[in-house]
C-alpha cells in the first residue's frame, strides 16, 4: 500500500506538471480552435492512473494520483494574476475539470485490477 502512494505522489507531480504544460496547445480548424492538449493532457492523466491500478492491483494509487494533481492545479489556477499557469477559457477549463472526471472514470477501469479478498475458511 505505501509502495502504491510513494509510487502515486511523483507520478502526479509529473502529470500535473506536464499536463499544465500541455494544456495550453490548440489547433486552428476552419476558424475553429480545437484544444487537443488539453484532451492529451488528460489521456496522459488516465494512462499514468491506469499503469498505476495496473501495477499495483489497488485503487488507492489511482485515487491519490487523481486527487494531488486536481489539487495542483487547482492550486495553479489560483494564483494571482500574472503568475497563473491555468487560465480560465476553455483549455484551462477542460484540463481542470476534466482531472475529475478522468480521474473517476480510471477508478472504475481499474476496479478490475483489485486484488480478490479470499474468505477465510471455515
Amino acid at each position: 500500500m505505501a509502495g502504491g502512494i510513494a509510487a502515486a505522489v511523483p507520478a502526479a507531480l509529473f502529470v500535473a506538471t506536464a499536463g499544465t504544460a500541455l494544456h495550453r496547445q490548440e489547433w486552428m480548424l476552419t476558424g475553429v480552435i480545437l484544444p487537443w492538449g488539453a484532451v492529451a493532457a488528460l489521456v496522459l492523466l488516465g494512462s499514468v492512473q491506469l499503469l498505476l491500478g495496473a501495477a499495483f492491483r489497488s485503487l488507492i494509487p489511482t485515487a491519490a494520483c487523481g486527487m494531488l494533481c486536481y489539487m495542483l492545479a487547482g492550486w495553479w489556477s489560483m494564483l494571482e494574476p500574472g503568475k497563473r499557469l491555468i487560465a480560465a477559457d476553455i483549455s484551462g477549463n477542460i484540463w481542470i475539470y476534466g482531472i475529475a472526471g478522468t480521474s473517476v472514470l480510471m477508478l472504475a477501469w481499474c476496479r478490475r485490477y483489485r486484488q480478490p479478498h479470499t474468505q477465510p475458511q471455515a
